[in-house]
């Protein structure tokens, strides 16, 4: 059994503490939080110890789950590193592209293995909609939230794009070769809406839309491919597959066929509901975590795929930052 130790016991951090404890192959050791009067009161309420010092933590566990603000990141998994700990780290996986770097080369360096906790890829919907995925060629995403202070620490490309950047480096699995971005600072002093676009050295194009600042939740990505649509709509946890297949037979009544011409014949449209199982993403990708500690396999989001996402994420904050100082 591994032990486990959280660093950060804030809104996100205490929701990871609640899906350990339910994962009995890790043991939760405690956790450690920076706030005396929280770190008090999240101890009583989930029944653990809380550390006085990231380093007492790091002397019991053989595991660590950073939940901290982005801005620390870096500096609690160096430390976790250096003393020899498996790293579970949330996303994004640092502040700076150098930061990611120097992770990279340590943890490779030490032995250990980092995940980054890009949560979507263990989103029930993407997970059920990802074996009908085959080179899609144009994908749509809109992230979507209502305002909440909560995150300001960052510009949303970071704090929300991010998933979807992730989501389609993964679904695409081509390099980046041309960038395309606007924002607008409206509450905060970095972008709280933000539109890329993506063209990939395959062909495929990417339009990913994020606002913090929406009068509704929106988690949707859509993916056209040949002969095929797929739609996940990450938040309502459903995935739809419009599909087009050679028409064979007779029609019956609630038959969708287009008679394409004589030289191309006719296709049927085919509507699927894939089978969403309803599963806790967090719990999945530290479960997932702990499977690749223990079998030594490669984690299935890796520090590499952080770094890439985070790459992809600063180009798109330097294309909107250079389009706002041309409008002064």
């Amino acid at each position: 059994m591994l032990k486990i130790g959280v660093l950060g016991a804030g809104h996100l951090g205490k929701i990871h503490i609640k899906c350990i404890k339910d994962i009995p192959e890790y043991e939760l050791v405690g956790f450690y939080d920076p706030i005396p009067e929280n770190a008090a009161k999240v101890s009583e309420e989930h029944g653990i110890q809380s550390f006085d010092t990231i380093e007492a933590l790091l002397e019991v566990v053989d595991v660590v789950d950073i939940v901290t603000p982005t801005l620390s990141h870096f500096d609690c998994a160096q430390q976790a590193l250096n003393a020899g700990k498996h790293v579970f780290i949330e996303k994004p996986v640092t502040n700076t592209i150098t930061e990611a770097e120097e992770l990279i080369a340590l943890s490779t360096a030490k032995g250990l293995k980092m995940q980054v906790g890009h949560v979507e890829r263990f989103n029930p919907a993407f997970v059920a909609a990802q074996p009908y995925l085959n080179q899609p060629m144009f994908i749509e995403t809109h992230r979507l939230a209502q305002f909440n202070p909560r995150g300001l620490d960052v510009p949303v490309v970071l704090d929300l794009m991010i998933h979807d950047i992730d989501v389609i480096l993964k679904a695409v699995g081509s390099e980046v070769e041309k960038i395309s971005a606007s924002g607008v600072n409206v509450v905060a002093d970095t972008p709280d809406i933000a539109n890329a676009r993506l063209e990939f050295a395959n062909g495929c194009v990417a339009n990913l839309t994020t606002s913090r600042i929406a009068v509704k939740n929106m988690r949707k990505s859509r993916f056209f491919q040949k002969d095929a649509y797929v739609a996940v709509d990450f938040l309502e946890k459903k995935s739809e597959i419009v599909r087009m297949q050679e028409a064979t037979g007779e029609e019956g009544p609630f038959s969708m066929v287009l008679d394409l011409g004589e030289d191309k014949g006719k296709k049927e449209i085919i509507f699927e509901n894939p089978k969403v199982h309803p599963t806790n993403a967090i719990r999945e990708e530290l479960f997932t975590f702990h499977e690749a500690i223990v079998n030594d396999t490669e984690p299935i989001v890796t520090i590499q795929d952080g770094h890439k996402a985070l790459k992809v994420a600063h180009d798109i904050l330097d294309q909107i930052q250079a389009n706002l100082m041309k409008i002064g």
